[in-house]
This record gives structure tokens, sequence and C-alpha cells, in this order.
């Protein structure tokens, strides 16, 4: 159990993070506004109505409670996997920052009815859709499983 619950405090922290930087975005910025760091970094305020790229952002509304419920699935079946492997590392590890991202995204999805994104990646025009600390952990985590998954076997190297 308490390996479990280090598990779940890096989740809980990947919150705490994703959600005090939402509301810095949301007090400091303006709906739409952009701010240039770096000839390939901006900070943006928009809103995503949708999943990952925007999908389903066009849907009309009933997907709002569609991705809530996903989530809150998807997170019990994380929950049990981190308790299930809590004593291997990069399993856990994986789930614990998939965790985190999907439950800051949920917070969003019922406070605004959308996910606040505000970084913004790009490159000779082309920009990478605005994500936020939740989806970034999200995309970590997910790399792991598969890192994971394709070349680790029972937590150790293959």
């Amino acid at each position: 159990m308490p390996r479990t619950a280090l598990w779940l405090g890096l989740s809980g922290l990947i919150i705490l993070l994703d959600q005090l930087t939402k509301l810095w975005v949301v007090s400091a910025l303006k709906l739409g506004q952009s701010i240039e760091l770096t000839s390939f970094f901006n900070l943006v305020f928009v809103y995503n109505t949708g999943a990952a790229f925007s999908f389903l952002a066009d849907a009309g509304g009933w997907q709002r409670w569609f991705f809530v419920g996903l989530a809150l699935a998807v997170s019990l079946w994380l929950t049990s996997l981190i308790r299930h492997h809590a004593s291997e590392r990069m399993l856990p590890l994986a789930a614990a920052l998939i965790l985190g991202g999907a439950l800051g995204n949920v917070i969003d999805r019922v406070r605004f009815g959308a996910v606040v994104d505000f970084l913004d990646a790009h490159a000779g025009g082309w920009h990478w859709p605005a994500f936020n600390v939740a989806d970034s952990a999200i995309s970590v985590g997910v790399a792991l499983l598969v890192w994971q998954q394709l070349f680790c076997s029972n937590g150790k190297k293959k």
C-alpha cells in the first residue's frame, strides 16, 4: 500500500500542477490571446471541446460527458493497474502520469465544458495543436507504456 500511495501522490501532483497552470492562464490571458515566447513557442488561451487533436470538437456537445465518462472509467482501470503493479517502476509510473493527466482534463470538462489548452509549439507556419500539462503527462505516460511493452519484461529490460 505505501508504494501505491506514492504513485497516486504523483497523479495528484500532476493534477495540481495542471490546474494551477490553467488557473493562471484563465486569469492572465484573454480567450484567444497569444503571447510569443520564442520563434517556435507561444502561450495561448483556447478551449478544446474535443479530445486529442480536437477530435470530436464539433460534435454538438454530447462529447463532453462521453469524454468525462470515458476518462473516469479509464481512471478506475489505471488505479487498479497501479495497485496491482505498485512494486514495479515503469508500469505504475506510466499509469500514474496518465491518471493525473486524465483527471486534470476531467476537472476542466466539468468546470468549463471544455479543456483549457495553452501551450503552442510551431515551426515554419505549422502549429502543433495547443496542449496543456495534463496532455503532456498523458503523452509521456503513453510513451512509457509503449516502451515498457516493447522493451521490458516484468519490469526488466529484455
